[in-house]
């Protein structure tokens, strides 16, 4: 067993990075120029301020617990997708479990059609931001429209000292058939390779952490050929198990499309210099459906047309990263 100062100094030296999918996190209001009108208490799902704010409450109080068995403090950055806007985010911010550990926040507009967007978190204290920019993927429809989806969301700052690049996305869903929806996943990987060879052409050996919804699995084709090379390390790839475990179900198996995924000097242990340690998936008990053909799934906020009042449709995901004095 370890002394209690020394437990505590491991603790400090360990800085928590996450990803979570809050599922249709929309407010109240109407936009006019989004396909937001379910979500507003004239709409499909009567969404009330009432049900907005228990589930700013709900996925709050998850944010504020991941990672704690191993770092002294919540997460230092959680990148977020299927939020609506920058009120959303900043409601998060400023919830009861999370305003007294210092949050900020990175949301820019994308054009993705129901008006739901991907941004980051961050810990004024253990991350100082230098810039953030989002980059557009570009896909077509059957009819050779632009088909507008999320951009991905780059930003650039010192964690915890150290300067570090991360890339949040959350690509195409398989809703019309996963091979008919392919190529736009496998678009939006090359997009992010290309923002990553911008990074490699103005740095020398830069640190790069991907994160998002991927609508793919670890070893799906356009996350392990087309994003992942030779100089990134994905742990997600060893955790994917279809009949137990994952971050969601899907068709009634279990699927990890929410991943964290890290260049290869985030392997290097070197003095001073983060270094990942773990990944876990973020999957308690009180989280998920306890009963009913469901079960086991995460408990999510609706069911088809039905208020059920849960959190997500997705676990968050996390990783440790350790800095060696």
């Amino acid at each position: 067993m370890f002394p209690f100062n020394s437990f505590s100094k491991q603790k400090k030296n360990i800085s928590t990075i996450a990803f979570y999918n809050v599922e249709n996190l929309f407010d109240t209001n109407d936009n006019p120029n989004t396909a937001d009108d379910d979500f507003t208490p004239n709409g499909k799902k009567k969404w009330t301020y009432k049900r907005y704010n228990s589930k700013i409450k709900k996925l709050s109080s998850v944010i504020a617990q991941l990672g704690l068995n191993r770092s002294k403090h919540p997460p230092a950055i959680v990148g977020l997708v299927e939020v609506e806007n920058a009120k959303v985010v900043a409601d998060l911010a400023n919830s009861s479990y999370l305003r007294k550990h210092h949050y900020g926040y990175v949301h820019h507009n994308s054009p993705d059609e129901r008006g739901i967007d991907v941004a980051l978190l961050y810990n004024k204290i253990d991350f100082e931001l230098i810039e953030s920019e989002t980059h557009p993927v570009y896909l077509l429809d059957e009819d050779g429209d632009r088909d507008y989806t999320r951009d991905i969301l780059k930003v650039s700052g010192n964690l915890k000292g150290e300067l570090v690049h991360i890339l949040v996305n959350h690509w195409s869903s398989r809703r019309e058939g996963i091979p008919e929806t392919e190529p736009k996943r496998i678009i939006a990987a090359e997009t992010a390779r290309n923002i990553i060879e911008e990074i490699k052409n103005k740095e020398m050996n830069p640190k790069i952490i991907i994160m998002g919804d991927f609508n793919d699995d670890p070893t799906s084709k356009s996350v392990k050929k087309h994003l992942i090379q030779d100089d990134f390390y994905n742990p997600m790839e060893s955790m994917l198990d279809r009949e137990k475990s994952g971050s969601l179900t899907f068709n009634g198996s279990w699927n990890l499309f929410d991943q964290i995924i890290f260049s290869n000097n985030f392997l290097e242990k070197e003095k001073d210099k983060l270094y990942f340690k773990h990944a876990e998936v973020f999957n308690k008990k009180w989280m998920k459906i306890y009963k009913g053909k469901y079960k086991g799934s995460p408990f999510r906020t609706y069911i088809g047309p039905w208020y059920k009042g849960g959190f997500s449709d997705h676990f968050p995901v996390y990783a440790f990263l350790k800095k060696e004095d």
